[in-house]
């Protein structure tokens, strides 16, 4: 029986997707694999009928011990053609895994490049394309043909003239590096590409989970530093021949079939433009408020204030806490066929159908507050501002608010208690904000722990923190470090928030200028759960561990209440 037969016979796919894939397969690519490319099945459905049939291991690469000296050994330009990693050598025989045992032609080149006897084992496509990353680095063959042709010679950028720079960077070889480094970013769902020159080297880093992550690339990746940036200029609009002042551009890539935005900020390094590239994934998942991580009252009191008709709710943290995604999920909540909803933005993250959306363009004079204010003539019911970054956008933000819209934004701040004085430092009136907050969200990510590594422990209290609640008990979770989390113990992320309701008492404080530490002390007296305490909470319920909510919050300083040690 071929492949797909036994994989219909196992129920792992229908006739119908046979079909498809029969009619969808490209010349030469066997079925299977092709049923794994439209996502029928999993690679490893057919590597293991491979392994029946062939009567070959399919082996795990993640627990085996790669034996560097071998890999010496053998051709990079073999490794990177064929897609094969050697293992291990015994007795002068080399063990390969390979993702295609039926490509003998690669075996056959490989026996006769070593002189010995060579064993065949199964592993996934992607495992394999890891390990290559690993000892090879991220396009590392790519970078090899660079080095070997001769037509590619980087000078120094302060040597180079701008049309050198553009023939360099429009090289087919310097091309296909950067799309390799943006594709390795997507498919390790990194949030941030980071290109770093140093006096030695050059460095690339992915934020994954919030997270950096060092790439392995090759160290003759240097020399094209200048090339890689002015590619990444030229894709995003900006001007190639200045080196003196950061630039911030943007650009557009189709990558897994998704529509990818990446927003780019270029400084001037010591040694070279240094480069950040933010990718935005216009097609992600749209979150509810409770996928996020939001439980029990805080969730409650979040869904009474967008429900209310008019009133400023605010959404606080650093940059990359997830505040627009929170705002989406808020927005997708309340939308419907009897509400208008209009966004002003900087950029525009996703787009959400039903919902008009406004870019900043501050080059243009569209700015938050210039936004606003036209939104006013369009008959609104809801607002979003991206962000309150001046007193301008603060006035017409507050001033929409109290002529009966709901009005939706963000601001830079460490706590919840801490955005009424931040409004009151821009200059905005205290009754004005006291008349016109109605709640403010803080909010952090933290990640969670692997569900495929997930294991159970009791805490030691002589190593906890003071202020964690003992009396939930000490059955702790973390995540031992698998395939499926890059052996970090972690993947994905969920929010630890803590959501202020400004009720009178807090009103009369900001009308009084009260500190936040007062705000804080009476925000307790009712019950707020802090970020730290919803951490806590989410330890025990086994979604995230001790240090990473150590890694993102701080402790208070107060005495912890019964109120906010709360459980669900």
């Amino acid at each position: 029986m071929s492949v797909a037969e036994i994989l219909l016979q196992r129920e792992k796919i229908t006739s119908t997707q046979l079909e498809q894939a029969m009619h969808a397969r490209k010349p030469s690519e066997r079925v299977e694999r092709c049923l794994a490319r439209l996502g029928f099945i999993n690679e490893l459905d057919y590597l293991e009928v491979y392994g029946e049939q062939l009567a070959l291991p399919l082996v795990d690469l993640s627990e085996i011990q790669i034996d560097p000296d071998l890999l010496k050994q053998i051709p990079s330009k073999a490794v990177h053609r064929y897609r094969l990693i050697p293992i291990d050598r015994h007795n002068g025989v080399i063990r390969v895994a390979t993702a295609n045992p039926f490509d003998l032609y690669a075996f056959d080149e490989l026996r006769m490049l070593t002189g010995a006897k060579i064993e065949m084992v199964l592993a996934p496509e992607a495992e394999i394309s890891r390990i290559i990353k690993q000892y090879y680095g991220v396009g590392g063959q790519t970078i090899q043909d660079m080095v070997g042709e001769s037509q590619v010679e980087i000078v120094r950028e302060d040597d180079a003239d701008n049309a050198d720079l553009i023939e360099q960077a429009q090289e087919a070889t310097v091309v296909k590096l950067v799309n390799e480094i943006l594709l390795e970013a997507i498919r390790e769902r990194a949030s941030d590409v980071h290109i770093e020159p140093y006096e030695d080297n050059l460095k690339i880093r992915y934020r994954i989970d919030g997270v950096l992550h060092t790439a392995n690339v090759p160290p003759e990746i240097q020399r094209f530093h200048a090339a890689i940036v002015s590619r990444i200029k030229i894709l995003s609009n900006l001007n190639i021949a200045e080196k003196r002042l950061p630039q911030d551009g943007g650009f557009k890539i189709k990558a897994q079939n998704r529509d990818i935005d990446l927003r780019v900020s270029i400084i001037p390094g010591a040694f070279g433009g240094a480069v950040v590239m933010r990718i935005l994934d216009k097609q992600s998942v749209q979150y509810t408020l409770d996928q996020l991580g939001l439980m029990d009252q805080a969730l409650e009191r979040l869904n009474r204030l967008i429900h209310q008709p008019f009133g400023i709710v605010l959404v606080t943290g650093p940059t990359g806490s997830g505040k627009t995604t929170t705002l989406y999920a808020a927005l997708n909540s309340i939308k419907s066929d009897e509400v208008k909803v209009l966004t002003v933005e900087d950029p525009i993250e996703y787009y959400i159908d039903g919902i008009q959306q406004v870019q900043v363009k501050p080059h243009i004079g569209l700015t938050f507050a210039a936004g606003l204010r036209s939104f006013l003539r369009h008959d609104p019911d809801v607002i979003l501002v991206g962000e309150i970054r001046d007193l301008e956008t603060a006035e017409v933000a507050i001033n929409a608010s109290l002529t009966g819209h709901l009005v939706f934004s963000t601001l830079h701040t460490n706590d919840a208690v801490t955005a009424t004085t931040r409004l009151l430092d821009m200059g905005v009136e205290p009754f004005l904000v006291s008349s016109a907050v109605t709640g403010v969200l803080a909010q952090r990510l933290v990640r969670l722990i692997c569900k495929h590594c997930k294991t159970e422990y009791t805490g030691d209290p002589a190593k906890l923190p003071e202020d964690f609640p003992h009396d939930q008990g000490l059955k702790l979770y973390k995540g031992k470090g698998c395939r499926e989390c890059r052996h970090t113990g972690y993947r994905g992320r969920t929010g630890l928030f803590e959501l202020l309701n400004v009720d009178d008492e807090l009103r009369q404080l900001i009308v009084r200028r009260r500190s936040a530490t007062e705000m804080l002390v009476a925000a307790r007296r009712k019950g707020i759960r802090l970020m730290r305490d919803d951490g806590w909470v989410k330890c025990h319920k086994g979604m995230t561990t001790v240090e990473e909510v150590l890694r993102v919050t701080k402790t208070e300083g107060l005495p912890t209440t019964a109120a906010t040690t709360q459980t669900a």
